[in-house]
């Protein structure tokens, strides 16, 4: 049994190579992230979908796995490799597994969403995501898909909030500050994706400890089976989706009531607990803009290889950010100050994320696509500042807000 841990620990920082070394463009831009086409029925599923959730789970590899030509480990998509092997090697003498419990699909997409709201109340980091959205993915995705969703857009996701980064270069630069707002935005990007390089090199390096642990003392594999861990009955798909889903309603019940009373009170806190209020709704959004990602533009499905649900959820945050911190301005009352700030915080805080473009930009680079991966990024960049400066800007200078 310690083999069988080991073999499904043993995709490291080899995956990301693996799967983007190879990997079409249009996967690439689904592969941190794809929204809620990881929901779509059997019959709707394209071939775009099934190539993303091969590439989404890679399982463990088999100990006769193959070298490919640069040393590395050649993956083995999971529809490619015997059943029994994508969780444990059983004996061929054993009795035959059961079939996995698949929820339907409105239950599905219900425990998605209470798995993101609940992760998204706690993301109110870069580093997190190269640990949990490139190393780990893998073996998070074989206990839940569900809590894979819930760390990595509900919290990671809403842990770091690109709009709000914006925003303040926006506001520097509408002061004159040029030069910092610029020195802002290089230097910001510079610090994300050392973040997520050194994530990552530090969750290979973890993840070597815990194989050469295991591999030193097999007999754990007696007394720990990971098979028994995965959300894969009826019984502990209706556990977890139900103490999920009283821990969701506690958590917003608790955000509301408390956010009512601070706000009429204008007490401390009131921009905190607002903002944990309408934090649910902003990553949902996020997460159904994820869908576009690798779908391309227009008929001719034209730039596949960009994650257009995360462009769009940025520069959308950086839109809506810059007309909240602008209305603000021209009302200019403690009260509508309170109420917009928690909205900036909490809705457009989780529809905005750092951690999931610094994930893709990351993945462009390792794949070899560093064109592609600087032209992803100067988008995102230009047309949030851009958006912003004519929301925002504009309007200060026009009505000379202070």
């Amino acid at each position: 049994m310690g083999d069988s841990i080991l073999s499904s620990m043993r995709h490291s920082l080899q995956l990301a190579d693996q799967l983007l070394g190879d990997a079409d463009s249009s996967v690439l831009a689904q592969l941190i992230d794809s929204g809620d086409r990881v929901l779509a029925p059997e019959g709707d599923v394209g071939q775009d979908t099934a190539n993303i959730s091969e590439h989404h789970k890679v399982g463990p590899l088999p100990d006769g796995a193959k070298m490919n030509n640069n040393g590395k480990i050649a993956a083995v998509p999971i529809s490619l490799m015997d059943p029994k092997d994508t969780v444990a090697n059983v004996p061929a003498d054993s009795s035959a597994k059961v079939e996995p419990y698949k929820p339907s699909l409105r239950l599905d997409y219900a425990a998605y969403l209470i798995h993101l709201a609940v992760f998204g109340f706690f993301g109110l980091g870069s580093f997190l995501m190269g640990w949990f959205g490139i190393i780990f993915k893998a073996d998070i995705r074989q206990i839940s898909d569900h809590l894979v969703v819930g760390i990595t857009t509900g919290y990671m996701g809403s842990l770091t909030t690109f709009s709000g980064w914006n925003q303040k270069m926006v506001a520097l630069s509408s002061k004159g500050h040029w030069v910092y707002a610029v020195a802002g935005i290089v230097l910001g990007m510079f610090i994300v994706n050392e973040s997520i390089t050194v994530g990552a090199e530090t969750g290979e390096r973890l993840r070597s400890s815990i194989v050469k642990y295991i591999r030193e003392n097999s007999s754990i594999g007696s007394k720990c089976d990971w098979e028994h861990w995965s959300v894969d009955t009826r019984t502990k798909h209706s556990v977890l989706l139900s103490v999920m889903m009283v821990l969701m309603s506690f958590l917003w019940v608790l955000s509301i009531v408390l956010a009512v009373v601070k706000v009429r009170s204008l007490a401390d806190g009131a921009v905190l607990w607002l903002g944990c209020s309408v934090a649910p709704p902003g990553v949902w959004l996020r997460w159904y803009l994820a869908r576009l990602n690798g779908q391309g533009i227009g008929k001719q499905k034209s730039f596949r290889w960009l994650p257009i649900g995360t462009l769009a959820a940025n520069v959308l945050g950086a839109g809506i950010m810059a007309a909240l911190a602008v209305t603000s301005k021209a009302v200019h009352t403690k009260r509508s100050t309170v109420i917009l700030s928690g909205i900036q915080l909490g809705f457009l805080g989780c529809l905005s994320t750092v951690s999931t473009f610094a994930a893709e930009v990351y993945t462009m680079r390792r794949s070899g696509q560093i064109t592609k991966a600087f032209v992803y990024a100067a988008s995102t960049f230009l047309l949030s500042f851009v958006l912003g400066t004519l929301v925002y800007s504009v309007p200060v200078w026009v009505k000379h807000y202070e």
